[in-house]
């Protein structure tokens, strides 16, 4: 796990209570150029998630497509995070999350309006169980980065509890002062 999301992890998940569907966001066919030739190999970025606010990310390489992927879907698994939600299932607020060259912006969306996503932001969204949120991608398009932005995004965000908190107010005196 890298060092800047060490921070924001504060909780382990328990993975074994939760059940859990994964989705595969990208296949690649890998090659390492050796003394004999080239050897291929296929990397598997996989997505895991309950549905209900917990998610994660993993990425596994191998020989084969099946066990790639197996492989990701476990390195997904111990790197589950939780991630808050409000009550209309969206974003408690605006928030633009970034990994290496890439930048995914999220906005809170009102019920109704459904998942406006691209295709590896929509499979976090649904792993996460987000159904109202509106999504733009800027920068890198490569997948692996933008689901890293996208995660990035969704575990900095705050509740109007910790916003509250951290103002020195009462979580009424920071809803009252939102525009709905």
């Amino acid at each position: 796990m890298r060092k800047d999301r060490e921070k924001v992890r504060e909780e382990v998940v328990e993975t074994n209570k939760l059940e859990l569907k994964d989705t595969v966001v990208a296949i690649k066919r890998v090659s390492k150029t050796v003394k004999g030739g080239r050897t291929m190999r296929f990397s598997a970025l996989v997505v895991v998630g309950d549905g209900d606010g917990h998610v994660g990310v993993g990425h596994g390489k191998s020989a084969e497509i099946p066990e790639a992927i197996r492989k990701g879907k476990e390195a997904a698994t111990r790197n589950m995070v939780e991630i808050r939600r409000d009550n209309n299932k969206s974003v408690p607020h605006d928030f633009i999350g970034t990994s290496g060259a890439s930048k995914v912006i999220l906005k809170r969306s009102p019920e109704g309006t459904g998942v406006i996503a691209g295709g590896p932001v929509r499979s976090v969204m649904e792993m996460v169980g987000i159904e109202n949120i509106r999504t733009k991608s800027l920068g890198s398009r490569n997948k692996t980065n933008v689901v890293l932005a996208v995660l990035d995004g969704l575990m900095n965000m705050s509740s109007p509890k910790e916003i509250a908190s951290k103002r020195g107010k009462t979580t009424e005196e920071i809803l009252s002062s939102i525009v709905k």
